[in-house]
């Protein structure tokens, strides 16, 4: 058994100080540690998906990255680390603990993700080994994650058996409440724009300090086709995540931050917006373009005619929350948000369709990666 800063104080002395996650009952003294001590940084994930997420945003914003979770909340991460990890090459540390481990008494729904934790890590090209039991085990296990991920530009893995780490007291104080915030509705009802006009204000409105993350699908591949920059990050995959590493670039730049999400994205991972309004980065703001469908695979409906995003987003602490339907809507909403301190919500109800022809981001994820990291480091 160790002490949690057995692990914590060799792992930030190698750069290691951005944790995130969602709390496992093997994990507590490790993540009230890590939440507690002065040399780390914390962000509670709603969700593992968004963990990685955020823990991919924050590498990109320079910063060496832990994510922890229960081994069970290892099927959520496949997602992101498969389509978001491994196309663009974004390692971070993966501890996940090791509920059901044979020989130990555990609950039902462990029994499963027991049987097939590593085979699952290695399958989906994480490799991993067994979280140190020994204070002299930690320094070598981490040079070799080191020299792997270094080699892979690839995620790493560490499983963590139960009592392996020795209680820890969490000393930090509650999250702070957020009071709702401001929310606004400029909607004339006039005809929806398409996307891509708005995508050609906001290139307008925005200058070469801005970042900008474009969720998966057609707003991506309008964004690449209208200007490829080097402060756009054009997801391919991962659908839900673009707010999650926006979150996690937002906390760790000083740039400004813009996150082009979907509706049908923006429904599969609602936690985030839980989030980012609790961690509320004054530099981000969240546009939220909203088709009503899932445009990219057919037109299929999506539920979002029947949510009104910007009053979630408000009761979720987002200091304010826009809906708009055309081109100067928008417009006046980012240049309220620009001139304010964030996160802020921007819902655009726009048309159906997409640029014709639409091409397809010609530079590849690891190069949009490297480039977009490059640009946050200036």
């Amino acid at each position: 058994m160790i002490q949690a800063d057995d692990f914590i104080v060799p792992a930030a002395a190698r750069g290691y100080d951005f944790y995130t996650g969602v709390p496992c009952s093997f994990l507590t003294p490790f993540i009230n540690r890590a939440i507690s001590s002065n040399s780390t940084d914390y962000v509670g994930a709603a969700s593992e998906g968004e963990a990685v997420a955020i823990a991919a945003g924050a590498w990109l914003a320079g910063r060496k990255t832990v994510v922890m979770c229960q081994n069970s909340g290892l099927g959520n991460c496949v997602n992101p680390i498969t389509s978001l990890n491994y196309p663009f090459r974004i390692p971070t540390l993966l501890i996940t603990t090791w509920r059901g481990q044979p020989g130990v008494a555990d609950e039902p729904q462990h029994e499963l993700m027991s049987q097939i934790t590593q085979s699952m890590m290695e399958l989906i090209r994480v490799r991993c080994m067994t979280f140190p039991r020994m204070a002299d085990e930690v320094g070598p296990l981490l040079d070799a994650a080191e020299k792997v991920m270094a080699e892979s530009d690839l995620p790493f893995g560490m499983i963590m058996e139960k009592d392996t780490v020795a209680p820890s007291k969490l000393d930090a104080p509650p999250a702070p409440v957020r009071k709702p915030g401001e929310r606004k509705d400029l909607s004339t009802g006039k005809a929806q724009p398409a996307r891509f006009e708005i995508l050609k204000e906001l290139l307008k409105i925005i200058d070469d300090n801005t970042a900008v993350i474009a969720t998966t699908g057609k707003s991506g591949r309008e964004l690449f086709t209208l200007a490829d920059r080097e402060q756009h990050l054009y997801q391919v995959g991962s659908m839900g995540c673009a707010a999650g590493m926006g979150l996690g670039v937002a906390l760790n730049s000083d740039k400004p931050v813009v996150v082009l999400d979907g509706d049908g994205a923006a429904l599969m991972k609602m936690g985030t917006f839980a989030t980012v309004g609790a961690y509320a980065p004054r530099n981000l703001i969240h546009v939220l373009l909203d088709n009503g469908m899932h445009d990219s695979t057919g037109g299929q409906a999506t539920v979002s005619g029947s949510i009104d995003f910007a009053m979630i987003a408000q009761a979720c602490g987002y200091r304010t929350a826009w809906t708009c339907d055309e081109a100067g809507g928008f417009k006046d909403a980012m240049a309220a948000a620009r001139a304010s301190d964030g996160p802020h919500l921007i819902r655009v109800k726009i048309s159906a369709g997409s640029l014709e022809p639409l091409g397809r981001p010609t530079v590849k994820p690891p190069e949009v990666a490297r480039r977009f990291k490059a640009f946050l480091a200036k």
